[in-house]
């Protein structure tokens, strides 16, 4: 391996590519022409309540993973944190209705101090980004076991039925992913914003302008985890029931759904809007999947597959664009 991908940054240049926002689009509107086929009943209430419960775990996660390739890193250990925020979530409210607040807190707090370690190493150790959240993963796994050490327990009522309800003819999981653009809307008026993009775009050159990036590193991985935190919320009010193991996936798939929006590797271009079209790509891709008759042992292997034809189709369209 050459010494220039082991320097700070240098494993990013080699992923510089992005996807264009109109294949983006075009994959989405794709996605879901072609699910609506298979499932006529696609846009109807109960479906959408349906597939959008089983959609905006990872929508949270995508906007979590965004916040930080935007900086220019990458998290693994996403679906780790989920997973120990998820159980933290669940001990603390133990079923109970009158406890969802505490336990929205709690979740809250949890994945803002699990971004603020992940931070912490980052920014100020100055550990390799994909090393750090390599070893915080096997961390926060080991934390979700010793609280959960066994899947269980309930999620109280009132999140679980909620979740499935709709406002106003909308489904309540539509309202959530709505919610989660506007809360990057918000983010992305601040100074930080602007900062994080800086940052992502030529650390050195933020360095040289007086960009404190130390600060903007370690608050990107706390937004991060809040927004993870949401994501674990959302699992919950979904399966009713916690799991120490749940999230094993989400890292890679929030991943692949930053790059299937557009939003590139490299860091400092795209926005997270464009990683909640590609998890809605990818999640609807496996409703087809599952509508098509794809055996289970070769849903992973065809969903690799397609991801593997996105991450091409990018490079061949900023091929054409550097041309």
């Amino acid at each position: 391996m050459s010494t220039d991908i082991l320097r700070e940054g240098g494993w990013q240049k080699r992923f510089s590519f992005s996807l264009n926002a109109a294949v983006t689009l075009g994959l989405l509107v794709a996605a879901v022409v072609i699910n609506a086929i298979l499932q006529p009943t696609f846009f109807t209430q109960y479906s959408l309540t349906s597939n959008f419960a089983t959609f905006t775990p990872l929508v949270f996660a995508a906007i979590a993973q965004a916040i930080i390739v935007i900086g220019g890193a990458l998290d693994l250990s996403l679906g780790a944190q989920i997973a120990l925020i998820s159980v933290v979530s669940l001990k603390v409210m133990d079923g109970q209705d009158s406890r969802i607040l505490l336990g929205l807190l709690a979740a809250l707090l949890t994945g803002a101090i699990c971004g603020l370690l992940n931070g912490f190493i980052v920014a100020v150790v100055r550990l390799q980004p994909l090393i750090a959240t390599f070893a915080t993963a096997s961390v926060f796994s080991g934390l979700a076991l010793v609280v959960l050490p066994t899947p269980g327990g309930a999620v109280p009522p009132a999140i679980v039925n909620g979740f499935r309800m709709a406002v106003g003819g909308i489904p309540v999981p539509m309202l959530l992913v709505l919610l989660g653009m506007v809360l990057w809307w918000v983010l992305s008026r601040t100074t930080f914003a602007k900062q994080l993009y800086a940052v992502g775009g030529n650390k050195e050159a933020s360095y040289a302008s007086l960009v404190p990036v130390t600060s903007v590193v370690i608050r990107s991985f706390v937004f991060s985890g809040m927004f993870a935190a949401l994501a674990a919320m959302a699992v919950l009010a979904n399966t009713g029931s916690g799991d120490p193991f749940v999230g094993s996936d989400m890292a890679l798939n929030s991943i692949a759904a930053v790059v299937l929006g557009g939003i590139a590797l490299s860091g400092g271009r795209g926005a997270p809007y464009g990683a909640v079209a590609g998890a809605l790509i990818l999640s609807i891709s496996s409703n087809i999947l599952f509508f098509l008759g794809v055996p289970t042992t070769y849903r992973a292997l065809t969903s690799g597959l397609i991801i593997i034809a996105a991450l091409a189709l990018s490079v061949l369209t900023t091929r054409r664009r550097g041309a």
